[in-house]
């Protein structure tokens, strides 16, 4: 997969914001209605607490909102609205239509479904849109988890919550700061993790777990070469936050230690498609991050979907 050639319009991620709901489910909580306790679960998979409540819509706007606030920007800017999520609140029309008339936006909106791989895939799509012609893009990742979610079976209720992420990419003068990105799918493995319509998620999660860590070394190791970059060199790898376990183990085959890696699982569970603009987020908020910092995004998803890239950091 590329990197982003020279001569064309570059962009650089310029807002950004988050949205979770209220109601938080601890470990304790799914105890108390299933055979579990917070010790297994923990050391499964790393999460002691998630986020539940609240609609696609309702949450893409809160984040959006806040990621224009940081962008300095108002509705009428935005050229451009990108909704990555798995779970939309109707099957027609897509969610990102309710999203664009709450925000106020003046622009084309569309859903985007790569399951967890989705927030990275819109920035990739974003940044061809710039690239053509665009100024402004809101890219946003939400996911409602819960309501696909079999809250009896404690394979996949352990797991899985609801959030929203967002960021503004706007155009520049000068090389792209998303220097390379990778794509992937493989149909083929559809059915390890799946939900039909109007049924709930099923997941075969030792075969899941094999996947995505090829997947997430292999296309992390695609967009350093592409950039011309050692895993040395990168401040920053922002996993997708499925799994403590997971994470842990494509951390050690690229090379990066805990401390360079952005986790919040443990506070928000596996909210798919927003889970890495949360865990981006929080890093940046935490001070983790400064100018210039090259930023590693690597992500799995059920499809099996795959993405990644390699961003430098600032608005310039």
């Amino acid at each position: 997969m590329p990197r982003v050639p020279d001569g064309v319009t570059g962009c650089a991620v310029t807002g950004w914001g988050i949205a979770l709901p209220d109601k938080i489910v601890t470990n304790d909580d799914l105890a108390a209605r299933m055979d579990t306790n917070d010790a297994w679960i923990r050391e499964r998979t790393g999460i002691r607490e998630r986020r539940v409540g609240g609609s696609t819509a309702s949450l893409s706007v809160e984040s959006g909102r806040r990621a224009l606030e940081v962008a300095g920007l108002a509705p009428e800017d935005i050229d451009v609205l990108i909704l990555a999520t798995t779970t939309p609140d109707r099957q027609v029309p897509g969610t990102s239509a309710a999203v664009q008339a709450a925000l106020g936006l003046r622009c084309g909106a569309f859903d985007l479904n790569a399951a967890c791989s989705g927030f990275v895939y819109g920035l990739v799509a974003a940044q061809g849109m710039i690239a053509t012609g665009a100024r402004r893009a809101l890219v946003i990742g939400t996911d409602t988890l819960s309501r696909i979610t079999d809250w009896d079976d404690r394979n996949t209720a352990v797991l899985f919550a609801d959030g929203s992420g967002a960021a503004v990419l706007e155009a520049k003068e000068g090389p792209s700061n998303i220097l390379s990105w990778a794509i992937d799918a493989d149909g083929t493995a559809e059915m390890i993790l799946h939900a039909d319509i109007g049924s709930t998620i099923v997941m075969e999660g030792k075969e899941v777990f094999r996947r995505a860590v090829r997947i997430m070394v292999d296309l992390g190791q695609q967009v350093l070469r592409e950039a011309g970059v050692r895993i040395e060199d990168v401040a920053l790898v922002v996993p997708h936050q499925a799994n403590i376990r997971i994470i842990d183990a494509a951390c050690q085959r690229l090379g990066v230690e805990r401390d360079r890696t952005a986790i919040v699982l443990d506070r928000t569970g596996n909210t798919s498609s927003a889970s890495i603009p949360l865990a981006l987020v929080d890093a940046v908020d935490a001070g983790r991050v400064a100018d210039g910092d090259l930023v590693l995004l690597a992500g799995f998803g059920a499809g099996m979907t795959g993405a990644a890239s390699l961003i430098r950091w600032g608005r310039t």
